[in-house]
């Protein structure tokens, strides 16, 4: 038996602006008797509906009238042949919102006969007012009586009320106030009475109808639906209106004022403080759980995301059984969970136990730099199981780190810097823009020109000594310090930098040694702790030993310093942050070592060199002209050597933003080329310092890269995890890089898209078996080719499922000829997407062809990676939850949409509630929906069918 529901949930109509729409359902009763004068008189009569024997096609008009005078314009139902019944069944908008509605309107039905060309006559009509007296608005099915013979009346009240009143004789009316307070939860709702119930108030209403002289018109209501609750009622409001308060004499329900709600409960809090206090240590460092709250713990640090929200029962659990689960890694974030951080003995005793607590692992250490923890000793822990990262995997979290230095107290940041760094031009005003310093004067430092001479070319020991790595410590040991930016202390002496190329170059895997010995303001009495002591001291530092990090740390942090519409949104202390945080990245550059001094002359030359670049493309869209005329335009204007400061033919070497491990040398102007495109993408092929080697990349001006960024580093990621689990999907995680909010870098890979490979060859097949034929081979094909193509579709239906990507057609599929199929063009994440009806997973019915049908061996192989690897992506729900948890505040436009919704759609896709039997079921029915779904096929060729039309 379920109880009443005593919540009323509404909205006001003035907040609601949808058409209102009214369902015309069905009319019975019987009509009047033909009039044989009125049919002499107008022999044309015998066509109407009137004198016909079967049901004729009856019509009702539908307008809102307002004290008697028309509201809005009449809408008609559409035309429908009736042949026992009439039953229209239709919902008709009318051309008014509900936030348009006065509180007197009246909704007027009248029924229309087509007697002839343009000629109709009235059988009936009826009204009903659309608020009721409550001044709500009307829900629900209602069955009107309809008067013969005249039309429908507009007036309050109304000459035609479909409502009458009600009487001894009608029960219809009785029973139908009972069944409205039975759908608003006023009435006890028993399942088996409640059926027979309503199927004996259907013959009732049935019985009267019958023996009635009238017709009955039945029409619905419409209901809103917020958050999938279906109960909420439309209450009439005016913003500006006056406010008139009725007296009721006789409430229906009294009001009983609770003093104490809202109110902190003194048992509750007491029992807390009792709980945490320091004598139940005692009691709490022996404890040892029984085998039911062991299995309740394990499902509380092992099957509960990040994202759960603990209850006090399971709060209090955690940490009686604090000591117990201290050898346990991954429950630390748990317990910290449970710490009231404003309860300074609380916090000391978590603290306490945190150096004990085993070490966690660093993808779990992510989750301690979100927003929910401010604590700086918890966040100064997660640095420190970050530290531990190699720096391949510290590249995959960057893109977080950076975003999460949001949330660090970059206060004590600058004031740190300001001790360490008095220099003016680093607490000057963060007005100034000039961050590097200028590019003659840092480079006549390295022995290295303009970076427009081919002169100015560094040695083969420079160079083999910027881009060498920095994987040994040697004579150093890294110690901790609340204060100091980069925390080192030196074992060996310090060398001289300018005895030799060959000295620097024995100084090269020891950053901290250069910048001592660059007189870096330093004190022995801030060096007796390790490690460092805020996130942007730890990127700083790591940055400095890999010339990769310090190339996407510097790219990263622009971008945010950069980004105007991310200022108007978040707060300016945000802005100042970054700027903050690059000028100091920067600054410890210019002051170290001659291998950190290249650093930051690369990144001065990258700069000037997209600058120039983003000149370039802007001529170019200025060009008259189609793409071909645009396209030498581009390779005209890359071959002049004085209309740009730099020479696109040939410049020094630098490494490619994209790709810092590459060095870049020139464009070749012709085999530059324009995409079909809108904002016509720009392909650009590079010559590297390795011979014969060429490095093609994709530039695009016009566009926010940074959700491709986003979505293309979650690729890389899971691509690596699979591999952990030695689950190779041949996945092709292809590199992006957003320079600026407006323009960046994509990687080209050289394939087709998979509607190319259809227009031109006819079948995914043909395609494979014209570049990879074998005779011995399933359909011609060579075998390591298919099964590189069965492990691809698997693999990007699973990762695109559980990223949300929407808008997927044939064109932003690309197949190469090993096999490899991939996605491309992530415009719309977390399922978002223009289309209507969209499947879970794309796979059209031309991709599973391909793997022999759905009955085919390569098929069932196919559903088996994706069981795979779905399950396995789900044991690493964390990290990847923990990366999107940290990207909430990032100008990622998918995201910004709601933000508190991001995190959810990831998880809801990863189904952690399920167990791994449940999992796979759950991913079946989703393969089965994606390919048999009829609604992608059709949006398909109408894609295809604009795309025709653009071309």
């Amino acid at each position: 038996m379920d109880q009443p529901d005593d919540h009323f949930r509404y909205i006001y109509s003035s907040s609601l602006h949808e058409l209102i729409q009214i369902k015309v359902g069905t009319l019975e009763g019987k009509k009047r008797q033909p009039d044989y004068e009125k049919l002499l008189e107008d022999p044309i009569l015998r066509f109407s509906g009137l004198y016909s024997e079967e049901c004729p096609s009856f019509q009702v008009r539908l307008q809102i009238y307002n004290k008697g005078r028309p509201y809005c314009l009449p809408v008609t139902t559409s035309y429908k042949a009736f042949t026992k019944r009439w039953s229209w069944n239709e919902w008709v908008s009318l051309p008014l919102q509900f936030s348009d509605l006065p509180r007197t309107c009246v909704l007027v039905l009248t029924i229309l006969d087509c007697v002839s060309a343009g000629h109709t006559t009235i059988i009936g009509g009826t009204s009903i007012s659309l608020f009721g007296k409550n001044g709500m608005f009307r829900q629900g099915m209602y069955d009107l009586r309809v008067w013969l013979g005249v039309d429908g009346d507009g007036n309050y009240p109304s000459k035609t009320p479909g409502k009458g009143k009600d009487s001894s004789k009608s029960q219809m009316q009785r029973l139908s106030k009972l069944a409205k307070k039975h759908r608003n939860g006023q009435i006890q709702k028993v399942d088996w009475l409640d059926r027979l119930t309503f199927r004996e108030i259907e013959l009732i209403n049935e019985r009267e109808k019958r023996m009635s002289d009238y017709m009955f018109l039945m029409i619905e209501f419409p209901t809103v639906a917020i958050d999938d609750y279906y109960n909420y009622s439309i209450v009439y409001f005016e913003p500006e209106g006056d406010e008139n308060y009725k007296i009721i004499s006789k409430p229906k329900l009294v009001t009983v004022p609770d003093s104490e709600i809202l109110q902190e409960n003194l048992v509750e809090r007491k029992h807390h403080r009792l709980a945490r206090s320091e004598r139940s240590q005692i009691s709490d460092l022996d404890a040892k759980p029984t085998a039911s709250i062991r299995d309740q713990l394990h499902t509380i640090v092992y099957r509960y995301p990040p994202t759960y929200v603990l209850n006090t029962e399971e709060q209090d659990l955690l940490w009686k059984f604090r000591f117990y689960l201290s050898s346990h890694k991954k429950a630390l974030t748990k317990f910290l969970k449970c710490i009231n951080w404003e309860t300074v003995a609380e916090v000391q005793q978590a603290l306490s136990l945190l150096s004990k607590w085993a070490p966690m692992d660093v993808e779990d250490a992510l989750e301690l730099l979100s927003p929910g923890f401010k604590d700086p000793e918890v966040r100064k822990y997660a640095i420190g199981r970050l530290a531990q990262a190699p720096d391949e995997d510290l590249l995959l979290y960057l893109l977080q780190l950076v975003q999460a230095l949001k949330y660090e107290n970059f206060v004590e940041i600058q004031e740190s810097y300001k001790r360490y760094f008095p220099d003016r031009d680093i607490v000057r005003s963060l007005d100034d823009n000039s961050t590097l310093l200028d590019q003659s004067s840092l480079c006549s430092e390295l022995g290295v020109k303009g970076s427009g001479s081919t002169s100015s070319m560094l040695t083969a020991t420079q160079r083999s000594h910027l881009t060498s790595g920095l994987s040994t410590t040697g004579g150093v040991q890294v110690e901790r310090s609340t204060a100091l930016p980069l925390n080192i202390s030196v074992n060996s002496s310090d060398e001289n930098e300018n005895n030799s190329v060959a000295s620097i170059g024995s100084l090269t895997s020891d950053v901290s040694n250069t910048l001592m010995s660059d007189n870096i303001p330093c004190s022995s009495s801030v060096m007796a702790n390790a490690g460092p002591s805020n996130l942007c001291t730890f990127l700083i530092h790591r940055a400095c030993k890999n010339p990769a990090l310090a190339n996407y740390l510097y790219w990263y942090l622009s971008i945010e310093v950069e980004d105007q519409e991310s200022i108007r949104k978040q707060d300016e202390s945000v802005h100042e942050m970054y700027a903050m945080v690059l000028k100091i990245f920067l600054k410890v550059l210019e002051r170290g070592s001659f291998h950190l001094r290249g650093i930051c002359c690369n990144l001065k030359k990258q700069q000037r060199f997209i600058d120039e670049l983003v000149r370039l493309v802007k001529l170019v869209a200025k060009e008259p002209g189609n793409r071909n005329k645009k396209t030498e335009k581009f390779q005209k204007l890359l071959m002049e050597t004085d209309t740009f400061k730099i020479n696109f033919t040939n410049f020094d070497p630098i490494p490619f933003p994209l790709d810092p491990e590459v060095y870049i040398t020139k464009i070749v102007p012709s085999k530059t080329s324009l995409f079909k495109s809108a904002l016509m993408p720009a392909k650009l092929t590079f010559v590297t310092t390795i011979a014969s080697h060429e490095y093609v990349a994709i530039f695009k001006h016009g566009d926010d890269l940074r959700q491709d960024q986003l979505i293309l580093q979650m690729i890389t990621l899971m691509d690596k995890l699979l591999r952990r689990e030695n689950l190779d999907l041949k996945l092709t995680p292809y590199k992006v890089l957003a320079t600026s909010s407006k323009h960046g870098f994509l990687q080209y890979i050289d394939s087709c898209t998979v509607a190319d490979v259809l227009a031109r060859e006819g079948s995914i097949h043909n395609f494979f078996r014209k570049y990879n034929p074998c005779d011995n081979g399933p359909y011609g094909i060579s075998p390591e080719v298919m099964d590189t193509y069965i492990k691809s579709c698997a693999g990007y239906c699973v990762i695109t499922y559980l990223l949300g990507v929407g808008d997927r057609h044939l064109d932003n599929l690309l197949l190469t000829t090993s096999g490899k199929l991939f996605h491309i063009d992530f415009g719309y994440i977390l399922g978002r997407d223009p289309k209507p009806m969209p499947p879970p997973m794309k796979l059209s019915k031309e991709m599973v062809e391909a793997m022999g049908g759905v009955s085919s061996e390569h098929h069932h192989e196919f559903r088996k990676q994706c069981y795979t690897a779905y399950l396995h992506l789900r044991r690493h729900a964390n990290v990847m939850l923990n990366l999107f948890s940290l990207m909430v505040d990032a100008s990622v436009p998918d995201i910004a949409l709601e933000p508190d919704k991001a995190v959810k759609k990831v998880e809801e896709n990863l189904q952690l509630g399920l167990t791994d039997e449940e999992a796979v079921q759950h991913l079946q029915g989703l393969l089965d929906v994606s390919i048999t779904a009829v609604m992608p096929a059709l949006v398909e060729q109408i894609h295809k069918l604009a795309q025709y039309w653009r071309k």
